[in-house]
């Protein structure tokens, strides 16, 4: 008995029954690129041969299940003003873009803390082909429903039924922080991002470890990703500690707030105090001073995500991708 008689055939399987490789099957039944008359030959024996059908959007218009098929974008927040976050429209935006060549149409939903009920609703829907999970925590990964499993990303934290795309915020500000040891800042602050998201305090535990390891004191600010947050964290930062040299945001919004937070108080950015963010936004290099920052391919992660689960692999269990220092003139 073949394996498309326990599950539907993959990319993989047709592949493999035609003796070619999983880029060249893709070429063929996409109809881009190029493929010899040969593979092309052997790649639509084996589709015929195994009944596969491309991804799990069109097996669910197979399936009838109608209206149309939706790749949704599930947000979690406390509040539905996170789908206004200009992240969150990064996401949708390049997910889109993956859809669209599938004929698959992308909708974006708020989940609130504690709302994970709102997924059986979605494991229920035959027209969802697919679920992109943003902001996830462990409590919203436990309320997974099992017939989602396979049909579920997480561009944040993951399990072991839902796997994780994500940055890897650790070292991309173990790199900004180093950077402004490196230019002689000593006495530096951070402002964080919400403390109930997990993927927020992996840059927190990399702060605390530096300023362990140089022997230099922790001064953390609460944050929420917010410029007007910023703007208020810088004035507490003059305040409890006026000998304040750098501060750290790990998001840029806040880094911007921040600036704009010192200047209220006539303080120069970088000659009095240094100031760096986190995800290189397209705003960060047109700021005076340009804002030193650390690198966040969003686009490539979302697209990565959405590619996973049209192909129908979600593959490795965590996918990290690199970020790397953006150095420029406020530190």
């Amino acid at each position: 008995m073949t394996a498309a008689a326990h599950r539907p055939a993959t990319l993989e399987d047709v592949a493999r029954v035609a003796g070619v490789s999983r880029s060249t099957a893709s070429r063929v039944i996409a109809g881009t690129g190029f493929a010899s008359p040969a593979a092309r030959e052997l790649v639509t024996a084996a589709v015929d041969q195994l009944g596969y059908v491309p991804n799990p959007a069109a097996r669910a218009l197979v399936r009838g299940g109608g209206g149309g098929v939706r790749m949704v974008v599930a947000v979690l927040g406390t509040s539905a003003a996170v789908l206004d976050d200009p992240y969150v429209h990064r996401v949708v935006g390049s997910a889109a873009r993956v859809c669209t060549a599938a004929g698959v149409g992308v909708a974006l939903q708020w989940l609130p803390l504690g709302g994970s009920r709102s997924l059986d609703k979605l494991a229920e829907d035959r027209t969802v082909c697919g679920v992109i999970l943003i902001n996830t925590t462990e409590d919203l990964l436990d309320g997974v429903p099992r017939s989602l499993h396979g049909r579920v990303v997480s561009i944040g934290i993951g399990s072991a039924t839902v796997p994780s795309f994500d940055i890897d915020n650790a070292a991309g500000s173990d790199a900004v922080l180093r950077h402004l040891y490196a230019t002689g800042r000593r006495r530096i602050a951070m402002v964080t991002g919400p403390r109930w998201l997990p993927c927020a305090q992996r840059p927190v535990q990399t702060y605390r470890r530096l300023m362990s390891q140089a022997g230099l004191p922790e001064r953390v600010l609460p944050g929420d990703f917010t410029a007007a947050r910023g703007r208020v964290a810088a004035g507490v930062a003059l305040r409890q500690w006026p000998d304040v040299d750098a501060i750290y945001s790990i998001s840029d919004d806040t880094a911007l707030g921040v600036m704009a937070g010192l200047r209220d108080a006539g303080v120069r950015v970088p000659d009095d105090v240094a100031v760096a963010g986190f995800d290189d936004i397209p705003l960060a290099g047109l700021t005076a001073p340009a804002l030193t920052t650390a690198s966040h391919p969003v686009g490539r992660i979302a697209a990565a995500a959405a590619t996973a689960l049209l192909d129908g692999r979600p593959s490795a269990p965590v996918t990290l991708f690199p970020s790397a220092l953006v150095a420029r003139a406020s530190a």
